[in-house]
């Protein structure tokens, strides 16, 4: 059962509201989401590209910069490493278009998730060595390949890296004493020391600013580096980054120029997606564009996707879009099946009563782990970790709760790991096959987690009833857009409202369309795109089964709800009118 809350941050909302030309609703919204002060609420809400920080601030930036001004003054071969995934696939393509651009000698390798595994490897290593390249570049990884980079360097060549995960660490006397590869130069905004003020910048976001850099030493105008600023964006969006500080400017920003970019892959995948029309948002990115991106990196070869973003003609990005979107639709039908073969695992063993579940998909495609972790996780609210068959040995994925730190426990039991890395709320991992019971017995002897940790909690910005609703109100809530992870959708919630009839629709029937009333007497209609079943469940085991057969006939009926909602406007054959979608409910 939810816990519904109401966020209790105070301030002079009236004033604030005053002061920015904003309603006191958006004002308080403002305030529940920890934006304090006359600076950063006007950064909030109209901040933009002059607010980000300088890139030569970031700790070996312009060092980096430098020796790769070098290296292409030299001839010398670049071999950037990049990730399989949406961040490292951007990151990537920042890089080696900007290296091109400044006349370099360069080349991509993305490592293959099946063969090689998550970032730098000695195989990879060798392979850039023997076709001559004298520098490796990575991005998106690279801060934790301590033994690998020793390698590199041991065969003589520069080695550089650009980085934004968490740092390995030894813990001494209860010290934590950071662990850095001994690489030529590092970027990473998490590094010991670094002083760039803002520390959440995804792989991609960290390969922009060294081209910002690259640019500066190389005497080419920095503006020009602003065509990399959509793929900035869709990095952040994709790999989940909080969008606060300069991550919510670069992804305002670039979702500004998605729409008319001159990039013919990404105007190709828009088009096959059906988006040309569409106000492309934060969503389309992570549940549309970004997903079509991802699949060639987990069911074939995320070279594909870099492959799009350098497409010289439409027709050949054309070709590569449908290949991917197609691609994706295969990923989402074998998602399902791995989903719902881990419940069954789950509820018909010992494992549901696990406080941090491991579960082992023996058939599983081991690109589609972590994606199904992520929704065992929805369902149950626990840390998830689900393991696959690899080709060697067994590889996972997690994903996490608020209240459980992945990263930090998977250091205490480091030992069990060939490979590890992450972040608090999701990690990645190598084990031997003998280890997988030990790996699931000690985290959850380790676990601190309470059963007040597993209830799902929902804030709820502002109890306003439906009938404060207006046009002016909804547009007004785009000015707190992009909405995401760190900058989540506003939550709006109403009591005891009266369900005045509903009916399911959509191709799929996974969708319930309601109208209900509240104590004014104002009728509004409300989308629900939940468990169509669920509900109906929810309302026969309240209600009883001859009211659920009154709300669907629209008949007068005892149903009523408590909801939360996000107001919208419904546009239909250019007849506008205000509705409410349904985010959670209670009866």
């Amino acid at each position: 059962m939810e816990k519904w809350f109401v966020a209790a941050k105070k301030a002079d909302f009236y004033k604030i509201a005053e002061e920015f030309h904003i309603s006191p609703v958006t004002a308080r919204l403002i305030r529940n989401r920890d934006v304090v002060g006359e600076k950063k609420i006007r950064q909030y809400l109209y901040g933009s590209l002059q607010d980000l920080h300088d890139p030569a601030g970031m700790k070996g930036a312009m060092e980096t910069a430098s020796i790769l001004k070098e290296k292409i003054e030299q001839g010398k071969k670049i071999r950037i490493i990049g990730d399989y995934d949406i961040d490292g696939v951007n990151a990537s393509y920042i890089l080696f278009q900007a290296l091109k651009r400044c006349g370099a000698c360069v080349d991509v390798e993305i490592p293959d998730r099946m063969k090689d595994g998550y970032g730098i490897n000695e195989q990879l290593i060798d392979f850039a060595y023997k076709e001559g390249a004298d520098t490796i570049l990575t991005c998106d990884n690279g801060i934790a390949a301590i033994e690998q980079i020793k390698y590199g360097k041991s065969l003589g060549m520069t080695i550089l890296v650009t980085d934004h995960h968490e740092l390995r660490y030894l813990e001494e006397n209860g010290k934590r004493i950071m662990v850095l590869p001994d690489a030529d130069a590092i970027v990473n905004p998490k590094q010991p020391e670094c002083p760039y003020p803002f520390k959440e910048l995804c792989g991609a976001a960290v390969a922009w600013k060294l081209v910002q850099c690259l640019y500066r030493v190389m005497g080419i105008a920095e503006q020009e580096a602003l065509e990399f600023l959509e793929f900035a964006a869709i990095a952040t969006v994709g790999d989940v980054m909080n969008l606060t500080g300069e991550n919510r400017i670069l992804v305002r920003e670039g979702l500004k120029k998605l729409p008319f970019t001159q990039n013919k892959g990404l105007h190709a995948l828009i088009a096959v997606n059906g988006l040309s029309e569409a106000k492309i948002t934060a969503y389309h990115i992570g549940f549309v564009l970004g997903p079509c991106i991802n699949a060639s990196g987990r069911l074939d070869t995320a070279k594909r996707a870099l492959a799009l973003l350098c497409s010289k003609t439409e027709g050949e990005a054309m070709r590569l879009a449908s290949e991917l979107k197609m691609m994706n639709e295969e990923r989402k039908e074998m998602t399902l099946a791995g989903y719902e073969k881990a419940v069954q695992m789950i509820e018909t063993s010992d494992l549901k009563e696990d406080k941090i579940l491991v579960v082992f998909l023996t058939d599983c495609h081991e690109s589609l782990a972590g994606i199904i972790a992520g929704r065992i996780r929805e369902k149950y609210h626990r840390p998830v970790f689900v393991l696959t068959e690899g080709k060697e040995e067994i590889k996972g994925s997690g994903r996490s709760i608020e209240a459980y730190s992945m990263f930090e426990e998977m250091m205490k039991c480091e030992q069990l790991f060939t490979k590890f890395g992450g972040h608090p709320m999701a990690a990645g991992l190598s084990i031997k096959k003998e280890n997988v019971e030990v790996f699931r017995r000690t985290l959850n002897e380790n676990s601190t987690l309470t059963e007040e940790d597993f209830v799902p909690k929902i804030l709820i910005d502002v109890p306003m009833p439906i009938d404060y609703i207006t046009e002016g109100i909804v547009q007004e809530l785009e000015l707190l857009e992009p909405f995401g992870k760190g900058n989540t959708k506003p939550l709006f919630a109403e009591k005891d409202l009266k369900v005045l009839g509903a009916k399911i629709l959509g191709k799929n029937k996974n969708v319930i369309k309601m109208q209900v009333e509240n104590s004014a007497g104002c009728v509004m209609d409300a989308m629900y795109f939940g468990d169509v079943e669920v509900f109906q469940k929810d309302v026969k085991e309240r209600f009883g089964q001859k009211e659920v057969e009154k709300l669907f006939l629209q008949r007068k009926n005892e149903v009523r709800l408590s909801v939360t909602y996000y107001p919208t406007i419904n546009v239909f054959r250019e007849c506008r009118t205000l509705q409410i979608v349904i985010q959670n409910y209670q009866m």
